[in-house]
């Protein structure tokens, strides 16, 4: 039997066509214009890359029926407006090195597709003559002359009418605007000499969303002036100073104390060469910063800034340019951890000032109603009670123990935490200060000098380790057996101990005595998980850190003992001495401060 090849049906193959310059710009769009805050965020940033002082937004209906961007920038001539219409046109970059990107923009895709899926146009004078062109659903109209006062303005109206199926997958106004308002933010945050104005104009009439002036002045004040109008007066008076380098990285910024934290992650904001990115690894190192400072369910407030040579990393990973890639992300990461780490260490005993805010809220002035004058009380009825309430005097007063006015006594009124006056509920310590009151939740603040102790006494002499009868022998790939023992000597010294044991297995020999009985091949597997995520022994290390906190909690000061003044005394004292202790291990405040000012205004007293 003869078998023949089946005819190969030509007609039926499919066809290669090249396609035109509309659809290829509105497949781009899909890219780079996911909503009206993606949109808005490219012409900020053209705006900021024109060299612009000044940037007035303006939106309607969220941005789905305008957005109009004006700055004070170069502007354009009449001959560079088709050209800026172009694909992968730009001035910004030559295109003989995509590792050296100094700019916001560089990819020259932006305002054609937004011009193919909108209604498009650009106004802009470079010079003594300003011109217009006009570009809808991708056909664009000849250069036109306009007047204009100088820089560039950008109307984009009717965003995806050239793709209305991209309508349905927006968000209510509310929400959009909402975008744009957190997209204008970070860019303001990464440009605190530039004046940012936001605008709706939903009903005819606009009205001020968010507006930043230009800052003048040092970087690290104009930046602090800038995140109390961005983020809030709150995070500025509770934010520690960052100013960190290592191996050609510098960071830089504000990170806010443990106590002052959200309950999402929607305060965390990330600048790479003054560019606003979304990296998971940068938002990881940041959450490994406050691991042992901050409960499970709260998030820390931050806004970080990391410089370098622009050939250490790459910003043309996706359209969106929200995303970067680090020739070395380990130094990255370190660089954070240690650097926020060290600036909460020295911010000490501190705690938010929102915590003495909401202690002032919780409390309530008992006011006595309001009396008329037909309610007063005759003059014969107020002498029988002053008569009656002089029956009391005899009777014997609350016992009270307390704190003699010694020498040592005044001179730590003196001190931030104050001399120690009277326990509460035999937990609660009331503290003297020479302004005001401070009131410490003992058994919180022992739990943290504790955990300090133990971490301390781990450092210096490491995790102690407990042999194995048998070792344990974890079959992994070649390449995960490579990077676990390349890391061999640090578990070491976290108490983990292990070798080769040919091909793809690893026999662990040692797991830290700390963690009592253990799965060793789970260890292993969680260890190597988190150095193919992070680059560390983080997962470790936490889980020890975890166990040090549990001691810590069980050995410290327990609630209901009563303690002396010199104990008192003695716990405000080490609690100045050692960093990390305005927060218990668990991220609540250890101590509430009351000035004067706070105290007379329960009091109606200012």
């Amino acid at each position: 039997m003869t078998v023949t090849s089946p005819q190969i049906q030509t007609s039926a193959n499919p066809v290669i066509r090249q396609l035109d310059d509309a659809a290829i710009n509105r497949i781009a769009a899909g890219e780079v214009v996911e909503r009206p805050a993606s949109a808005v965020k490219e012409l900020v940033e053209n705006a900021i890359d024109a060299g612009a002082t000044r940037i007035d937004v303006t939106i309607a209906d969220g941005g789905k029926t305008l957005i109009r961007v004006s700055d004070d920038g170069c502007g354009m001539t009449a001959a560079d407006l088709p050209l800026a219409l172009s694909r992968h046109a730009t001035s910004k970059i030559d295109g003989s090195d995509l590792l050296n990107i100094h700019s916001f923009g560089f990819r020259g895709e932006a305002l054609p597709s937004l011009g193919a899926v909108g209604r498009l146009t650009i106004t802009s004078r470079c010079g003594d003559e300003g011109s217009s062109i006009r570009v809808a659903g991708g056909r664009m109209d000849p250069v036109r002359p306009a007047g204009h006062p100088g820089g560039t303005q950008v109307d984009l109206a009717d965003l995806f009418y050239a793709t209305p199926a991209r309508l349905k997958f927006l968000r209510s106004d509310r929400a959009e605007t909402q975008a744009i308002t957190d997209v204008i933010k970070r860019l303001s945050m990464a440009e605190p000499f530039i004046t940012f104005i936001l605008r709706d104009s939903s009903n005819g009439e606009a009205r001020t969303l968010y507006r930043a002036d230009a800052e003048t002045g040092d970087m690290f004040d104009a930046l602090h002036r800038r995140l109390r109008a961005a983020i809030g007066r709150d995070f500025a008076d509770n934010a520690l100073r960052l100013d960190a380098e290592r191996d050609g990285f510098h960071l830089t910024g504000y990170a806010a104390l443990p106590t002052f934290s959200k309950g999402a992650a929607v305060a965390q904001y990330l600048c790479v060469n003054g560019r606003p990115v979304r990296d998971k690894m940068l938002l990881g190192a940041l959450r490994a910063a406050y691991m042992d400072v901050m409960s499970r369910d709260r998030h820390p407030v931050a806004c970080l800034f990391i410089d370098c040579d622009p050939t250490l990393v790459d910003v043309n990973v996706h359209p969106a340019k929200s995303e970067v890639r680090f020739r070395d992300p380990a130094i990255v990461r370190g660089l954070i951890v240690s650097g926020i780490r060290h600036a909460l260490a020295e911010a000490g005993h501190r705690s938010s000032t929102t915590v003495s805010a909401a202690t002032l809220g919780a409390m309530t002035p008992v006011t006595e109603p309001r009396v008329y004058q037909m309610d007063r009380p005759t003059p014969r009825f107020t002498a029988q009670t002053m008569t009656f309430q002089s029956g009391f005097a005899e009777l014997p007063s609350a016992r009270i123990d307390p704190v003699p006015d010694t020498p040592d006594a005044i001179a730590d009124e003196a001190r931030p935490l104050g001399a120690a006056r009277a326990q509460l509920h035999e937990n609660y310590i009331l503290s003297q200060t020479a302004d005001g009151l401070v009131i410490v939740d003992a058994h919180a603040a022992h739990e943290r000098l504790v955990y300090e102790r133990l971490k301390a006494q781990m450092r210096d002499n490491g995790v102690t380790a407990q042999a194995l009868l048998i070792p344990e022998i974890v079959e992994l790939t070649p390449g995960e057996a490579d990077l676990l023992l390349s890391q061999a000597d640090d578990l070491a010294r976290l108490g983990l101990g292990i070798e080769p044991f040919g091909g793809g297995a690893v026999a662990v020999r040692e797991t830290p005595a700390i963690l009592g009985t253990v799965d060793a091949r789970r260890l292993v597997l969680d260890v190597l998980d988190e150095l193919q995520d992070g680059g560390d022994t983080g997962s470790l290390k936490a889980r020890i850190d975890a166990i040090l906190s549990r001691v810590a909690c069980h050995g410290s000061v327990r609630t209901g003992r009563r303690m002396s003044a010199p104990e008192m005394n003695a716990l405000l004292r080490e609690m100045e001495a050692t960093p990390l202790s305005g927060q218990c291990n668990h991220g609540r405040p250890t101590s509430v401060t009351l000035s004067m000012t706070d105290i007379e205004r329960l009091f109606g007293r200012t």
